[in-house]
């Protein structure tokens, strides 16, 4: 099965996006893994879902 198959109606998806972008002087300097995980968020947007995203951003700071 497809993701384009499934029947997002009245459903929430939780959807594990890598949004870890490039920031410099706090503006994203890239929006290729933005861009990229656009159609998916769209299609079960479309398909009547609701979205829960979950990402990170960074590496974890040493103590």
């Amino acid at each position: 099965m497809k993701i384009s198959d499934y029947n997002f109606a009245g459903k929430k998806a939780i959807v594990r996006v890598d949004f870890n972008v490039p920031i410099q002087d706090g503006k994203i300097t890239d929006y290729t893994r933005i861009n990229g995980a656009m159609p998916t968020l769209k299609l079960i947007l479309e398909k009547g879902g609701s979205l829960i995203i979950m990402s990170h951003m960074g590496k974890p700071k040493a103590r």
